[in-house]
């Protein structure tokens, strides 16, 4: 019951969203210690179901996504998966990491995903990042490698932030019941719907890892680790891979219009 929760919208869809988003809380918040990136999609791009209410908040109809075009991609390009998964977190921990630092100490939780194992991203395939080819395996595929890259950005952002009381963490929640399943193909619900109600975790049960990431004191030393039933874990090796952790960096910050000019930490 704390009266003193603010609700803020973000469309993680539009990179000009977050850029208003993270100017509104700016100049609202003088104190930022927590910044948990939990937003999570993994919609076919083409689906023509982008368009209607993404769902509700307190019983009442959230408006449309702004930021998805009639196309399916996002208005900024790009697939939705990867922007809403990889690409808006990026610009936003981005935008507010001056008032993270300011605020020290302070942490970054990204919720990533033990889907990053299938990701297949490679410093050659950088050119197409957010872009793949219509189709439910290329959606599936395209979910994979946001979350490789969710694992990727937590590794070189602890690189970039070494000697700053500003620490950050990946995380597998496990296996979640959430809202993100609530497009699956009519098709393929009767299959994959029992198996989400009997063996995945609820919500409450869900989040133990990142509010242990988030909360537990003596973490510094594991900052930019890969962490699942709050404790730290060995991710897949690409995850591991330092020159493509920074090969992705350097691109995100070509495709949301960042630069040496645009607040980047330096290594």
């Amino acid at each position: 019951g704390n009266a003193e929760v603010r609700f803020m919208q973000l469309d993680l869809a539009s990179l000009r969203s977050v850029r208003a988003f993270a100017s509104a809380f700016l100049r609202q918040e003088p104190h930022l210690h927590l910044l948990i990136n939990n937003a999570g999609e993994c919609r076919d791009p083409q689906s023509p179901r982008l368009a209607p209410s993404q769902g509700t908040h307190r019983g009442l109809p959230l408006p449309p996504l702004a930021g998805v075009s009639a196309g399916g991609t996002t208005e900024d390009g790009f697939s939705l998966p990867f922007q809403v998964n990889h690409l808006g977190h990026f610009l936003l921990t981005q935008l507010l990491l001056e008032r993270l630092q300011s605020c020290a100490p302070s942490r970054v939780v990204i919720v990533a995903s033990r889907a990053h194992c299938a990701g297949r991203l490679r410093p050659d395939t950088l050119a197409t990042l957010g872009r793949p080819p219509p189709g439910l395996l290329s959606t599936f595929q395209d979910y994979c490698d946001s979350k490789l890259a969710n694992v990727l950005h937590a590794r070189e952002l602890a690189t970039r932030l070494q000697g700053t009381q500003v620490t950050c963490y990946a995380v597998h929640p496990g296996f979640v019941n959430t809202e993100l399943f609530r497009h699956t193909p009519l098709w393929l619900k009767p299959l994959f719907l029992p198996l989400v109600w009997l063996f995945f975790l609820d919500a409450a049960e869900g989040a133990r890892t990142s509010l242990h990431c988030a909360t537990h004191e003596g973490l510094e030393p594991f900052s930019g680790r890969y962490f699942a039933d709050c404790r730290p874990q060995e991710p897949w090796p690409p995850a591991r891979d330092d020159r493509l952790a920074r090969a992705l960096w350097e691109a995100s910050e070509r495709l949301v219009g960042l630069g040496e000019a645009g607040g980047s930490p330096s290594p």
